[in-house]
């Protein structure tokens, strides 16, 4: 996306209508900055503007999980609308964060339910009371504790919550017969993560659940993640959540020792790589680190 709009700026910017033509400048500008991508029976994944959205379509109905924003969850429907006339059953959200819940408001109307956990439900509500758009949300009518489980067509798929992490209210979403995860933001494939503390957030716990959740799928699974540091892998194997976990003990152990040595918070959050991590990548770094030293200083 970034590219495609520095070479548009470039070719108006440097008069190059001529060079590059009116109708290689029209696609340019009118190509679409979404893309729907196939994984397996019936399943997808939907990529614009935020978290990662998984779609299903199977004779019963569509699924979606996660929402995008507007704009974006707009998109989304009217591909899908192409895609089948059967109703939209189920919007699922694997936490609250807006990039993933505030495209929720434009399947008002249009799907049957939306779930969430029950703490995913809880922060949404919190989140828009703080920023006073309450009225732009549409929040989770059915929530869960541990496990959740629904059945649309040929298709079941089971919601797993295995601790905090992310934040106190993430979800793992299993689409079992195609055997595909939405992992949500428990796995930043290689990007440095964000930490929400005031969500309920624990680095201590996040490779827990990490583990938990590698116990539960297998090798076959396909995973699909919040975000990435190269867009193009959002979906990976069972290597990927192994390396977030990886990356979170390895920051765990780092600050913990740090503080342990007497370097102080500033000290700590001036470090520029974590010793033992050498894949992640992108900035935010600071995030984890204070993250870890509110959590292990508290």
């Amino acid at each position: 996306m970034q590219r495609r709009k520095f070479l548009i700026n470039t070719a108006l910017t440097a008069g190059s209508f001529s060079l590059l033509g009116n109708r290689s400048l029209a696609a340019m500008l009118a190509a679409p900055e979404y893309k729907l991508t196939p994984l397996r029976n019936n399943v997808g994944i939907f990529t614009e503007q935020g978290g990662t959205i998984i779609w299903m379509v199977n004779k019963e109905g569509i699924v979606c999980v996660d929402a995008e924003f507007p704009e974006q969850a707009g998109h989304l429907i009217t591909e899908l609308k192409k895609k089948s006339e059967q109703p939209f059953q189920w919007l699922i959200n694997t936490h609250h964060h807006g990039d993933h819940t505030s495209g929720n408001i434009a399947f008002k109307g249009l799907v049957k339910n939306v779930a969430a956990h029950a703490n995913s439900l809880t922060n949404q509500k919190a989140a828009a009371q703080k920023q006073g758009n309450d009225d732009k949300q549409l929040y989770p009518d059915t929530t869960y504790t541990n496990n959740w489980k629904v059945k649309v067509g040929d298709e079941r798929i089971t919601a797993h919550y295995f601790g905090a992490g992310h934040t106190n209210g993430d979800s793992f979403i299993h689409f079992e017969n195609a055997n595909i995860v939405h992992c949500g933001d428990q796995v930043f494939n290689r990007r440095y993560p964000y930490v929400d503390r005031s969500a309920g957030a624990s680095c201590r716990h996040w490779a827990v659940a990490l583990e938990a959740a590698q116990k539960q799928f297998n090798k076959d699974t396909i995973f699909v993640y919040g975000h990435a540091f190269d867009p193009e892998k959002v979906v990976g194997t069972m290597a990927d959540l192994k390396a977030m976990q990886n990356f979170m003990e390895r920051l765990v152990d780092y600050v913990g020792s740090s503080i342990k040595a007497g370097k102080t918070k500033e000290q700590i959050l001036a470090t520029t790589a974590i010793p033992g991590v050498t894949e992640w990548k992108g900035d935010g770094i600071e995030r984890g680190l204070t993250a870890a030293y509110e959590e292990l200083t508290a």
